[in-house]
């Protein structure tokens, strides 16, 4: 018999941010994988389910050992942070089925090789389980910065170049996007950071503001707004999301208001009474 794997995406961290549908995807699951912290965000949900923590960057054994267990006939609940497909595990999961699925045709017929069944009559169900995004948490805290169109780019040069970081990065630069950065700075990883700071003031003027939230919806919650000439000076790491404005956003009551264009089309000062006078 074949289990299956849902994907949860837990949020930014508050269990009041937690959607009911990643509750009770935790709470019917026979066994709950995810990053340490993560589990520990979830710890008063369902404690009596067995639980596999592991470390940061184990992600690929993570997947497999989801995979292994669905195909046990378990009920995985494997736990992404924020949305489980921005930057999450749903896709990795994804890659790994593909992966087995193509390993097992590999062998011809009359091999000595043992493969056990990957293909996809024996493949586990998956399903994703959205949660707020990592994005959208430090957005709210921020006030409005993403009105309009905007980018999202990982500074973490482990699994894409930072040749190609910075070329995103300078691209929605000169596009006018507003710039969300996640993974920002790590503490043996600041180069991609420097660059993207002079890759942004090449194309965004000095005074450009930018919100830095770090540890949205969870113990250590900051948010703060900078200018962009200040952004290489601040403190930033791993926990933080940087969310850079575009030409049009403003500080406006101590937030971040990037205007979508509605000033352009309509009045939007007082709003006049109707005349309800029928003699007139």
């Amino acid at each position: 018999m074949t289990g299956s794997i849902t994907v949860v995406g837990i949020g930014p961290g508050d269990l009041a941010h937690m959607t009911p549908a990643a509750r009770e995807a935790v709470e019917t699951a026979d066994i709950i994988l995810g990053y340490r912290t993560y589990l520990r965000l979830i710890a008063s949900l369902a404690p009596a389910v067995a639980r596999e923590p592991s470390g940061m960057r184990q992600e690929v054994s993570r997947a497999q050992r989801a995979v292994e267990l669905a195909r046990a006939g378990r009920r995985v609940a494997l736990i992404s942070g924020g949305d489980a497909g921005i930057y999450g595990m749903s896709g990795l999961v994804y890659e790994v089925l593909r992966e087995q699925e193509e390993n097992s045709t590999k062998w011809p017929l009359g091999s000595d090789h043992v493969v056990s069944p990957a293909g996809p009559e024996s493949a586990p169900t998956v399903e994703v389980v959205p949660g707020i995004s990592a994005l959208n948490a430090a957005a709210s805290l921020l006030g409005a910065p993403l009105m309009t169109d905007f980018a999202t780019v990982s500074l973490s040069d482990h699994l894409v170049s930072c040749a190609d970081i910075i070329r995103r990065v300078e691209l929605a630069a000169q596009a006018d996007f507003v710039l969300c950065l996640y993974n920002p700075k790590g503490r043996n990883r600041s180069e991609p950071f420097r660059l993207a700071c002079e890759a942004l003031a090449r194309h965004r003027r000095p005074d450009t503001p930018v919100g830095i939230v770090r540890s949205a919806y969870r113990a250590g919650q900051r948010a703060q707004i900078v200018r962009l000439r200040e952004l290489p000076a601040a403190d930033i790491d791993m926990f933080t999301i940087v969310i850079v404005g575009n030409s049009q956003t403003a500080v406006y009551g101590g937030k971040l208001l990037t205007p979508r264009g509605y000033a352009g089309k309509y009045d939007l000062g007082e709003r006049e009474e109707p005349d309800t006078d029928a003699s007139a």
